[in-house]
């Protein structure tokens, strides 16, 4: 089951209520003939993050149902390994008893034919046999590359969902910048935004 992640948050409402002139430091807000401006940036911001951590949500849940995708496809591959093996162990055993057919009929008297029946059929379970384990052999090829796809999914899944967790947490900082008006919040808000964008990045080239 793909996870999701929630982008927006209860500090929403408090950044509207801020930028709207309500939150800390709302009184005063205007100076001279314009209001402030660092809730609007603010607000700003937080949609711009929320905008980045939508797309980074689709991507970590678009990897993983791709690397599911990827490990169905192994384990249907896989059965199909099995059952053309065991066809070809039928085929084997066929041949061994049409080789056995033919060893006994050669110690009976006038069995000549009963003895060319029995080594055609041998051989004919031998040329039989060859293409069965191509098969097999080729579906095991891609049993390893569905699974090898599916972990190469699954990594660039954790990626992007740890790209959208910091992005999550640079928008609650950011809240959290509006109210207090901490300037050190605010460039560790930034920081964490940016380190959210660059696990992105790395996630997105990394596919």
């Amino acid at each position: 089951m793909s996870e999701e992640y929630e982008v927006h948050g209860p500090h929403d409402h408090a950044v509207e209520h801020a930028a709207g002139g309500h939150g800390h430091g709302g009184h005063g807000a205007e100076a001279g003939s314009g209001r402030d401006p660092f809730p609007g940036r603010m607000a700003v911001m937080t949609a711009i993050l929320a905008s980045i951590g939508a797309i980074l949500s689709y991507q970590s849940g678009n990897s993983e149902n791709l690397a599911l995708y990827y490990k169905n496809e192994a384990a249907i591959h896989k059965t199909e390994a099995a059952n053309q093996w065991a066809y070809y162990q039928a085929k084997g055993e066929k041949q061994n008893l049409a080789e056995l057919g033919a060893s006994l009929a050669a110690l009976a008297p006038n069995a000549a034919e009963a003895q060319r029946h029995f080594a055609a059929d041998a051989d004919r379970y031998r040329q039989q046999k060859d293409p069965i384990r191509v098969k097999a052999e080729a579906l095991e090829k891609q049993v390893q590359a569905d699974d090898e796809q599916a972990e190469h999914l699954l990594h660039g899944h954790h990626r992007w969902a740890q790209a959208t967790t910091l992005i999550q947490i640079s928008i609650a900082l950011t809240a959290i910048t509006l109210l207090t008006r901490r300037k050190w919040l605010l460039r560790t808000s930034v920081g964490v935004g940016v380190a959210g964008v660059v696990m992105g990045a790395l996630a997105f080239f990394a596919g």
